[in-house]
């Protein structure tokens, strides 16, 4: 076979671009926010699959799904060992590994097409955000644009067609390299022409986003949120003395109150407490009075509503992780139910396989998910309503969570989470970058509030105020303006993985035979 020695020679150098793309991926995340990586990663990933078989698409889309998600996901580790991050890998590469297919066989005449390949990635974006056990859509590319000129448009097209836009704008750079590198049909000139034009479109598409207008006015709203922290040697087992938590977020909104009677700072309108705050269950049949009474003191003390994470088994064996809002002079006012629960971590699917890989699986007690969003009502002491809307943890990268809270009146975000369980990693930076994301993209103010950080105040243009360092104390006080209006992504955001899917339909129908401009490059191995 003439062409055996070139096969071998030019497979590994597709391979060698995937891993480059995939690496390239992973640095465009926090805590490294090199975001036109992303970018470049999704143009790896083009070129690598240009002309090649399906079986190279294949590999070559596994191994940039590795070189990602490996070293993302190192913090998956921290308590649960290697084996759940090596299956966690393993899992979610497999999408990718999807793509390189599908990229493969929409390109196999050679030439990159950005457009169709731009909307095969928002198909394998979707794909993880479902699947499997509800999915995981942690990672998608648009949540690496926080701080891209780009983010401007996910206010117009939600974060999926965010993630569109990055990928277009990878595939119109490698078909400028593409074109440079052709030989054969064409002169040079209409090379390096059909090459600019492609620069030319990706600057505008990475650049016009620039123009689309941030709203930041709004009904001004003073936000008090308190990291408490974990203390010397807590761990997820909650190997602490129950109410050692409680303890400390009960002190800490003493010493606010304290330091409100000076004069010190103003009186916040409310104050809000993360996720596992209480490790009491203030909601026990008994009416828990120790959990409620140190409640009640911390916030009659403080003379504003507090909204705290707590887990309560609710008068029965399994937990439900909560959200609970009380009124000075009043006590419980509201509750919500997290919906959206972590697969592997407050669910255990495959518990009798995944206890082979983890001693921490039968630790897990399966949660029992809510019922409705985390819309969520609270009467201020100077008579109006702030309507929270409220994504525990992980909510905030689900769509439906965060689109459902604000179609259902929602002014202000709020994410209370804990992120202890996952050490000193990117984790904590990948998670308020989403709510970064969040807050541009249905123009409202966030308030991300972690028990260990990073924690931090954020703006409806994306901004972070206060933004604090993992594993401290920290007191996060702050007004920000209360929204209603509804940007386009609310109602375009759905509807973007269905036109994916009819643009990857029309790239699987046969296409009429024609000299490609990179056939020579592109064609040298399948």
């Amino acid at each position: 076979m003439p062409g055996a020695r070139r096969v071998a020679f030019v497979l590994p150098l597709r391979l060698l671009l995937a891993t480059l793309g995939g690496l390239a991926l992973w640095l465009a995340f926090p805590g490294y926010d090199v975001w036109p990586l992303a970018i470049v990663g999704c143009g790896a990933l083009a070129v690598a699959t240009a002309g090649a078989s399906v079986r190279s698409g294949l590999a070559s889309g596994l191994l940039l799904g590795l070189m990602w998600f490996g070293p993302m996901f190192t913090w998956a580790s921290t308590y649960a060992g290697t084996g759940p991050w090596v299956a966690m890998t393993v899992a979610s590469a497999l999408y990718p590994a999807a793509l390189g297919g599908l990229l493969a066989w929409l390109q196999r005449d050679g030439m990159v097409r950005p457009v169709v390949g731009a909307a095969a990635w928002v198909l394998m974006e979707w794909g993880r955000s479902v699947s499997p056990f509800g999915g995981f859509p942690w990672s998608r590319l648009g949540f690496s644009q926080a701080d891209s000129p780009m983010l401007g448009a996910v206010s117009l097209v939600a974060v999926p067609g965010l993630g569109f836009l990055v990928a277009l704008v990878g595939g119109l750079l490698a078909v400028a390299a593409q074109r440079m590198l052709a030989r054969g049909h064409g002169s040079p000139l209409t090379h390096r022409l059909q090459a600019f034009g492609a620069v030319l479109a990706a600057a505008t598409f990475m650049l016009g986003p620039l123009l689309i207008p941030r709203p930041v006015d709004g009904d001004p709203v003073t936000v008090a949120a308190v990291q408490g922290d974990i203390p010397p040697d807590f761990t997820r087992t909650l190997t602490a003395e129950p109410g050692t938590m409680l303890q400390r977020y009960t002190d800490l909104t003493h010493e606010l109150a304290t330091d409100l009677s000076s004069g010190a700072l103003p009186s916040p309108d409310l104050v809000l407490w993360p996720e596992g705050a209480s490790d009491l269950d203030p909601l026990r049949p008994d009416g828990s009075p120790v959990a409620t009474g140190r409640i009640m003191d911390a916030v009659d003390d403080i003379g504003a509503p507090v909204v705290l994470g707590a887990v309560s088994r609710r008068g029965g064996e399994a937990p439900h992780n909560m959200a609970l809002s009380y009124l000075p002079g009043t006590g419980l006012d509201q509750t919500y139910t997290k919906i959206y629960l972590a697969p592997f971590g407050e669910v255990m699917p495959l518990r009798s396989i995944m206890r082979h890989l983890s001693p921490w699986v039968d630790r897990i007690t399966d949660f029992v998910p809510g019922t409705r969003p985390g819309v969520m009502p609270v009467p201020l002491r100077d008579g109006r309503v702030v309507h929270l809307g409220l994504s525990i943890c992980f909510e905030i990268v689900v769509d439906p969570a965060v689109r459902d809270v604000v179609t259902g009146g929602a002014d202000l975000l709020v994410v209370p989470t804990s992120n202890a369980w996952f050490g000193p990693g990117d984790q904590s930076a990948q998670h308020i970058a989403a709510s970064r994301v969040r807050a541009v993209e249905y123009g409202r103010s966030v308030v991300h509030i972690s028990n260990v950080g990073i924690s931090g105040l954020i703006t409806p243009a994306g901004t972070v105020h206060q933004r604090t360092e993992l594993f401290s104390q920290a007191l996060l006080e702050g007004e920000l303006p209360l929204r209603t209006d509804l940007t386009l992504a609310v109602r375009t955001g759905p509807w973007v993985p269905l036109a994916a899917v009819l643009i990857v339909l029309l790239g699987l129908l046969p296409r009429r035979p024609r000299a490609a401009a990179g056939a020579a490059t592109v064609r040298l191995a399948r």
